[in-house]
């Protein structure tokens, strides 16, 4: 067999301008923060690429306060069309400006720059897309004939998707009439400052969006203060149980997506070859970043060495490296913290007994880097068949009747998504009745469009995101 090798292919960063330093975006301006600033680095290379202002309790107040105003006095008596212009404004404005965004999103995140380029952009617009045709016709979402905003919408983002989820936040957010305070990662803030800039460029008026950056004592505030009317917050479980406990007992209206560990389940019907790059694809896009990630392998005893052996060869061709060549497909870990979560699980994978598979190669010297990882022999007992490692390691169980494959796919605290795949439509029907997990998607993986809703089961949240269930979280009956 011949080999060929791919020759560099790097996308040029000379596209995006990146600041020395970034302030916080408050009532249509750029200010500085009061807390100790923060540097945010590229995961593959460790180069520190901007200091960030950190937002204080103060900052936070004064954010809420700019977003209260020009809700009080603008957004909320806009006329629902004209809401909806802005939104298409900006949804034209981030497609003008992709490439930046998708340059800006890889060094800040360590993400391969085909999947920011193909995936996050082009999906960060379409959700402002959509929900720009729906800011006049809000009767029609199914709450009464004149719904209400909540009107002050505190947000919290992950680092996993930075730019998608600022748009799966923001977007139902102004098209339902709210303002919105917004808190991104403190390890990738840098497109959501970029996007602060494209709402200037939109002439969106002063207060409607604001982008306070910190860490979790900024998040905390933004999800505390007292006169935020409505939380959004997607990230780990156990910050997610936090927010639930603070704002108990307010009036705060509340939507969770957390953490998953889902179950990819393979019958012995299924075409192999498709069903090994769905398999590659649930759980390595992003370097397995994604909460909805297919990290359990569930396949039929009969076809599990088929499965296993096609999955290796496959995972053999994978490229490994600089996130900013087009030819890579796994990128960076995102934080040297992460990297050290994802060791520290595959260590304890190890010891329990699971058998651990890597292809060969070499990562590079700086930055971090973890290869696609396949353990076999797993059972559900196994931490790394229950943990969330949200990392590129995958856990191979499997089972004998579709009945087995429901009970240990349902055996999770997760229930955030699922994959389903056979040649019968049936039995697809069946199992997917069955499963306890917000999305389930068949003979594929990680699809998404903002036309269908997002969210989970137990531990992995509640409420939904995109679609107009969505939008609904943003409403209130009249």
């Amino acid at each position: 067999m011949t080999f060929f090798e791919y020759a560099p292919a790097p996308e040029s960063r000379s596209v995006v301008d990146v600041r020395p330093s970034y302030g916080l975006f408050v009532d249509g301006e750029f200010t500085d923060g009061q807390g100790a600033p923060l540097k945010t680095v590229n995961p593959a290379t460790d180069e520190v690429l901007s200091e960030i202002a950190v937002g204080t309790d103060a900052d936070v107040d004064r954010a809420v306060r700019a977003a209260r105003r020009a809700f009080t006095r603008v957004w909320g008596p806009m006329r629902p069309a004209d809401r909806g212009k802005y939104l298409f404004r900006i949804a034209r404005l981030l497609q003008e400006r992709a490439r930046e965004f998708a340059v800006l999103e890889t060094l800040d995140n360590g993400k391969p720059i085909t999947e920011s380029r193909d995936v996050d952009v082009p999906q960060a617009a379409a959700h402002f897309f959509y929900h720009a045709g729906w800011a006049d016709k809000l009767e029609h979402v199914g709450l009464g004939a004149a719904p209400r905003p909540h009107g002050v919408a505190g947000q919290v983002i992950p680092w996993n998707f930075p730019l998608m989820m600022l748009a799966w936040k923001v977007a139902p957010a102004l098209a339902a009439g709210n303002t919105v305070v917004l808190k991104p990662a403190e390890t990738t803030p840098l497109t959501a400052l970029l996007f602060a800039e494209v709402c200037q460029q939109a002439d969106l008026p002063p207060g409607v969006v604001n982008i306070v950056t910190g860490a979790g004592d900024t998040g905390r505030a933004v999800v505390e203060h007292p006169d935020v009317d409505k939380v959004a917050f997607t990230g780990s479980t156990e910050v997610g149980k936090q927010i639930a406990r603070s704002i108990a007992g307010t009036s705060k209206a509340l939507t969770l997506e957390l953490g998953g560990k889902a179950a990819n389940i393979v019958f012995d019907d299924a075409p192999v070859d498709q069903a090994v790059e769905g398999i590659v694809r649930g759980i390595f896009f992003n370097q397995g970043h994604v909460c909805c990630a297919g990290s359990r392998l569930l396949v039929q005893e009969s076809v599990h060495d088929e499965v296993v052996a096609a999955l290796q060869r496959r995972i053999g061709t994978l490229r490994v490296g600089d996130p900013m060549d087009k030819n890579t497909d796994i990128g960076a870990i995102n934080s040297p913290e992460q990297l050290a979560r994802i060791r520290e699980l595959v260590g304890i994978g190890e010891a329990e007994g699971a058998h651990l598979w890597q292809p060969d190669g070499d990562l590079p010297e700086r930055g971090n880097w973890f290869k696609p990882t396949v353990f076999t022999d797993v059972s559900p007992a196994h931490r790394i068949a229950r943990d969330e490692v949200f990392g590129p390691v995958l856990s191979v169980l499997t089972f004998r009747t579709p009945d087995e494959a429901v009970a240990k796919a349902n055996n999770s605290l997760y229930g955030l998504s699922a994959g389903i795949w056979s040649e019968k439509g049936s039995r697809i029907l069946s199992v997917a009745n069955q499963l306890r997990a917000g999305v389930v998607w068949a003979n594929t993986f990680n699809q998404f469009d903002p036309t269908s809703p997002f969210g989970g089961y137990k531990q992995s949240g509640h409420g939904r995101e995109g679609g107009r269930i969505g939008l609904r979280a943003y409403l209130k009956e009249s």
